[in-house]
């Protein structure tokens, strides 16, 4: 029980830093301006995208936060990751930004997996 309690809090704190700090502080910036528009996005997408991010984010790590809207959450989440994914290998091609967003994919999975086995018998969740 330990040891899933150090992955999920070491899962998802990675996944909050990256999808919810990170962006958080960096949205305005004209890298990530540059980044929204190279993929062929509007400038709006990049806004909608990180008010998700933030809500998404906070939504995880918040523990009174019912466990459906966790579940959404993380598909949120998981959709984000497999979008970007595409659409940096339509963009560029395939390198290293085509796989970094199925690195974080993976942790997020590792979250999700552990988050279900420490809450599924509280929830009730089969």
């Amino acid at each position: 029980m330990k040891q899933t309690k150090i992955i999920f809090w070491t899962t998802t704190i990675i996944i909050f830093l990256f999808e919810t700090v990170m962006p958080a502080l960096t949205f305005n910036t004209e890298l990530a301006k540059s980044g929204i528009s190279h993929l062929g996005f509007p400038a709006y997408f990049g806004a909608m995208l990180i008010i998700f991010k933030i809500l998404g984010g906070l939504t995880l790590i918040i523990p009174s936060i019912p466990a459906r809207i966790k579940e959404w959450a993380y598909a949120g989440f998981a959709f984000n990751f497999i979008s970007a994914s595409v659409a940096h290998s339509a963009v560029d091609g395939f390198n290293f930004q085509t796989y970094f967003p199925l690195i974080i994919f993976g942790i997020l999975i590792a979250s999700y997996l552990s988050w279900h086995k420490l809450y599924e018998p509280r929830l009730g969740i089969a």
